[in-house]
């Protein structure tokens, strides 16, 4: 079994993921070290779907986010990898099997985004849209 391990503090690129630098500061405020993590429109849900189910393999990740593209979903965990927010384990079996779990801090960020989705409820609550 191979585990693949965040990224060095001295890392620019992000593995796999052409283009896309790590920031690693100055940050304004923590705010924005937060969002550097948790930019994109399916990281939060990929963070919901860990802690809600734990280790997912990549099927089951893009069966839970319907609309997300193979592209963008192996995009975003590459990055999620990278910023220590979730683990890779990579079993030597043929076919080869990938699972996807949190780290302490993907979970602790989830956590933080809790009452960013309370606040979400609320807003379709009062918007009477469609949950």
């Amino acid at each position: 079994m191979t585990t693949t391990a965040p990224s060095a503090p001295g890392s620019s690129q992000v593995p796999g993921a052409p283009g896309r630098s790590l920031r690693r500061g100055p940050y304004v405020c923590g705010l924005d070290a937060a969002m550097d993590v948790v930019s994109g429109k399916w990281k939060a849900l990929i963070l919901w779907e860990l802690e809600d189910h734990g280790v997912r393999r990549y099927a089951e990740l893009k069966r839970g986010l319907p609309g997300v593209s193979d592209k963008v979903l192996a995009q975003q965990l590459r990055e999620m990898e990278a910023d220590g927010l979730l683990v890779r384990k990579v079993f030597p079996e043929v076919p080869p099997r990938v699972e996807y779990s949190l780290t302490e801090q993907g979970s602790a960020l989830n956590t933080a985004l809790e009452s960013l989705g309370d606040w979400g409820r609320g807003r379709i609550a009062r918007l009477d849209a469609p949950a």
